[in-house]
């Protein structure tokens, strides 16, 4: 894929979800509050029970626009720090909050500053004290290393052009013995890159989604063990929604590892205030850019 196609792909995405952002933002109405977003049955609101989109913000179930329900199968307990990457209006946030406890913490990721924007308005109705809603791309997560308990993300893998970044920086940040509870879109291995973006486009998480094989690969690659992939339902033809869990093993050797709970890419505390070079005689930005750090922010 070309730096300008994957700068197109990414652009695309950010305005079909800052478009979504917007029309729930202003769709309220004086008696019913805001449409959802139209989409069909294999995505959004209608994936969560009753009692959990009647607990939140009308707008965050409105913005919803996920394959699935992560929390559901994530097994959160209280007390752990979950990070949602793509969390857009933030009903996976709100959900994984109240699930972990005021013990806990639940992050949000997202490159929208609209869906930010929306998010951040649905903490406050919400009366969320412990979330947190952070700006960026899910290929460089904006958290130092081993700090998460449980990765969760709802049919935004597939829509990133650069996957392996995706599935080094999950491993990375999470901490020994962390897992993973994602739903994405997964493709029947028989079908090929152009048989997936005949089936729809990339912005509509279907073109750029994985195969079943590809998947595992990726995770594989990037140090997870014990990968469960185990489809739900179609959502076209040889294209499944699918529930993916794995484990960052206790001893850690894969590339998104790191020797040390605040250190990665030759910085300590990395991608937090108290950041400093290992080496003092260079700055951050110089060691982080000789390590070759997805963390550059």
């Amino acid at each position: 894929m070309s730096e300008q196609t994957t700068t197109d792909l990414r652009e695309t995405v950010r305005q079909r979800y800052a478009a979504a952002a917007v029309k729930v933002t202003e769709g309220r109405t004086a008696c019913c509050g805001p449409e959802p977003v139209e989409i069909d049955d294999n995505f959004g609101s209608a994936l969560y029970a009753a009692d959990e989109r009647d607990a939140l913000p009308a707008e965050a179930v409105a913005a919803s626009l996920g394959c699935g329900n992560p929390t559901a199968v994530a097994e959160l307990r209280e007390g752990e720090r979950v990070l949602d990457l793509g969390s857009g209006g933030g009903i996976d946030v709100l959900l994984s909050a109240h699930r972990v406890g005021p013990t806990g913490q639940a992050y949000g990721l997202d490159m929208t500053e609209e869906m930010l924007a929306l998010a951040l308005a649905n903490a406050a109705k919400a009366g969320a004290t412990n979330v947190e809603f952070l700006k960026g791309a899910i290929e460089a997560v904006p958290l130092p290393a081993n700090t998460i308990d449980v990765v969760i993300s709802n049919c935004v893998i597939n829509l990133s052009v650069d996957k392996p970044a995706v599935f080094a920086e999950t491993f990375r940040v999470l901490k020994p013995g962390g897992r993973i509870g994602v739903s994405d879109v997964v493709a029947d291995d028989a079908l090929t890159p152009d048989q997936r973006a005949e089936r729809g486009d990339y912005a509509g998480c279907i073109a750029g989604a994985l195969s079943f094989a590809e998947y595992r690969a990726g995770l594989e690659t990037a140090g997870f063990t014990d990968i469960v992939i185990t489809p739900t339902r179609q959502v076209a033809d040889g294209m499944q929604s699918a529930i993916v869990r794995a484990i960052k093993p206790t001893t850690a050797t894969g590339p998104g590892a790191s020797a040390t709970d605040d250190s990665c890419c030759d910085v300590t505390a990395c991608c937090t205030p108290a950041e400093q070079a290992t080496d003092p005689s260079v700055t951050v930005s110089e060691a982080k850019s000789a390590a070759g750090c997805g963390c550059q922010g």
